[in-house]
């Protein structure tokens, strides 16, 4: 498992190296003057020249990427000059917001289409079957932004049962992370019941039905337990892809997380935040891998950390 560990670690440093070069090359490729955003349109060439100079823009690309990396290695992100902080700093105050969003998504999904896919498997080719399923296509072919406008439309506009921002209290967090978890929930429910489907035909169910065990019991005790691997693989990609996601809805729906935040600073050119936001993205994927990995050997002792 140590071993295990080691090359996990070695391959996220690895991944986390390349997300930062990439960022690096692209917000400094794409046209625009951050020393205008900052100064705006009416600066003097000296004044511009000066801001350069203090934010080292005025070096060759390849100085600034070797001066950058060395200041990244000692966790150093450089200083928002749009928030006048630290950039990681600015990114670890709203990550937390985001978290929340993610987490509940994720709880919404698993609670919805875990059940749902049992059904379905418990009751193949019905009525429910087939609309889980034509969900779960429809689902995954709509956007995020668009969905969210529809739930703020219908909820908050129409029924005035819930708040369409983050300023309308706790519950402001129900529509944005509904939002995120809808369009995952017939998928997930397809997963369960095609992996439960492939279990029932298997030997130790029909030991368990001999013996008597009521139908119930074999299908959400002994069936549920052998699926359990891949729901937890699937359930850890999730939380990563509703951590990336957020940055939409967020953005439809005012909520004051990292992916609001990150737009704001690739509009307006702040390289410090997009760089410390998008390698805090890469890291809660490996880390959401590592412990994925982790668990499917604990799940499933078969599994060694060398194939895992």
């Amino acid at each position: 498992m140590g071993r295990f560990l080691l090359r996990r670690a070695g391959q996220a440093v690895l991944v986390a190296w390349g997300a930062v070069t990439l960022v690096f090359v692209v917000v400094r490729v794409v046209p625009g003057d951050p020393a205008t955003l900052i100064l705006g349109p009416d600066a003097s060439a000296d004044q511009l020249a000066s801001v350069r100079a203090d934010f080292g823009l005025d070096k060759p690309l390849w100085q600034q990427y070797l001066t950058h990396m060395g200041e990244v290695l000692h966790g150093d992100f450089g200083d928002s000059w749009r928030l006048g902080g630290g950039a990681m700093s600015a990114t670890l105050d709203r990550f937390p917001a985001t978290l929340e969003l993610a987490a509940l998504a994720l709880v919404i999904t698993l609670a919805a289409g875990f059940p749902l896919g049992m059904l379905c498997a418990r009751r193949p080719g019905r009525i429910l079957d087939a609309l889980v399923s034509a969900g779960s296509l429809v689902g995954q072919a709509l956007p995020s932004f668009w969905l969210g406008i529809v739930l703020i439309l219908l909820f908050a506009r129409q029924l005035h049962w819930l708040p369409s921002t983050a300023g309308g209290g706790p519950e402001a967090v129900i529509l944005p992370s509904v939002t995120l978890a809808l369009p995952f929930v017939g998928w997930l429910a397809r997963l369960v019941r095609n992996g439960a489907l492939e279990e029932i035909g298997k030997d130790y169910v029909r030991t368990a039905r001999a013996k008597g065990t009521g139908e119930g019991a074999v299908l959400y005790v002994h069936v549920a337990r052998n699926i359990a691997l891949p729901v937890v693989t699937v359930l850890g990609l999730l939380m990563g892809n509703f951590i990336a996601n957020a940055v939409i809805v967020e953005v439809v729906f005012s909520w004051p997380g990292l992916g609001s935040l990150m737009v704001d600073a690739i509009t307006n050119r702040d390289y410090a935040v997009v760089e410390a936001a998008i390698v805090t993205i890469t890291v809660c994927y490996i880390a959401l891998n590592l412990v994925v990995d982790v668990l499917c050997v604990a799940l499933d002792p078969r599994l060694t950390p060398q194939n895992a």
